[in-house]
C-alpha cells in the first residue's frame, strides 16, 4: 500500500510536525517566567511565516498553476488561491476566542497564560494539518522539493512550539502538559499527510499542488500579520520582537544556501 516515495513523503511530514516538539526543550533551560523570549519566539515565528509564504510556498504554487493553466490564468488562480487562504484562516480565526489588546489601559490579552496556550494548540494545529497536506504531495511529486519544504516548515515550527509550551508550563507547573499540547499541535501535520496519501494522492496534478501551497501561504500570512507579529509586540519588548522578526525573514533565503 506505502510505496518507497509515499514513505519518504509521510517521513518528511512527520519530521516537519514534530519539530514542534523541539520547542518544548526551552522550558528545560528557563526557570522563571520570560515574557521576553515569548516576545522573541512570536516574532521570528511570525518573521519565518511570511519568508516561507514569499520565497518558498507562492513562487512554487505559481510554477505549478502556470504549468498547468498558462501564464495569465496561473497567475488569476495563484491570487485566487491567495485571497482563499486568507479569507478561511480569518474565518476560522473568528471562531478561536480571544481578547483584544486594550490601548487606553495598556493591557495584553494574554493574562491567562494556560487559554494562550490551548488557542494557540488550536491555530497551530489548523495550520498544520493543510501544511502536512502541502508537505506530502511535494515530497511525493519531488523529494528534494519536499525537503526544502520541510526544512522551511521545520524552522517555523520550533518557536512555534515554544509559543505552545512556554503558556501552557507557566500556566501549569507541569512539563508533561507542554508536552502533550506541542505533540497535538504537531501531531496535526502527519495526520494531512495521511489524509493527502489516502484521499488525494490519485488527484495530485500541477493545479492541486499549486492551489495547495498558494492556500497555505495565505494562511501563513494571516496568521503571522494578524496573530503572532501582534501578540509579539503586546510584552513590552517591542524593539526585541521586531528584531525577531527581521531574523525570522532573513533566515528562509540563507537556509537555501543549504
Amino acid at each position: 500500500m506505502f510505496d518507497q516515495r509515499a514513505l519518504i513523503a509521510l517521513l518528511l511530514s512527520a519530521i516537519a510536525g514534530f519539530s514542534t516538539m523541539l520547542g518544548t526543550l526551552v522550558i528545560f533551560f528557563t526557570r522563571g517566567k520570560s515574557e521576553k523570549l515569548l516576545s522573541i519566539s512570536l516574532g521570528f515565528a511570525g518573521g519565518v511565516m511570511l519568508s516561507v509564504s514569499f520565497t518558498d510556498l507562492l513562487p512554487n504554487a505559481q510554477e505549478f498553476l502556470t504549468n498547468f493553466s498558462g501564464d495569465k490564468l496561473g497567475i488569476f488562480f495563484g491570487v485566487f488561491f491567495l485571497i482563499l487562504g486568507i479569507v478561511s484562516a480569518g474565518a476560522l480565526d473568528r471562531f478561536i476566542p480571544h481578547q483584544s489588546f486594550d490601548e487606553s489601559e495598556n493591557s495584553r490579552p494574554h493574562k491567562n497564560l494556560f487559554r494562550v496556550g490551548v488557542v494557540s494548540t488550536v491555530a497551530i494545529g489548523l495550520h498544520n494539518f493543510p501544511e502536512g497536506i502541502a508537505t506530502f504531495m511535494a515530497g511525493y511529486e519531488d523529494i528534494a522539493l519536499g525537503i526544502s519544504i520541510t526544512i522551511a516548515i521545520a524552522m517555523h515550527n520550533i518557536p512555534e512550539g515554544i509559543s505552545v509550551a512556554m503558556p501552557v508550563y507557566y500556566a501549569t507547573g507541569s512539563r508533561r502538559k507542554a508536552f502533550r499540547y506541542t505533540f497535538l499541535s504537531g501531531a496535526a501535520e502527519p495526520l494531512g499527510a495521511l489524509l493527502a496519501f489516502l484521499i488525494f494522492k490519485p488527484f495530485i496534478n500541477d493545479f492541486l499542488l499549486g492551489a495547495i501551497f498558494a492556500l497555505i501561504s495565505g494562511i501563513m500570512i494571516y496568521v503571522a500579520i494578524e496573530e503572532l507579529i501582534p501578540s509579539s509586540r503586546q510584552y513590552g519588548f517591542q524593539r526585541a520582537a521586531l528584531i525577531a522578526t527581521f531574523a525570522g525573514i532573513c533566515i528562509m533565503p540563507l537556509s537555501h544556501i543549504f
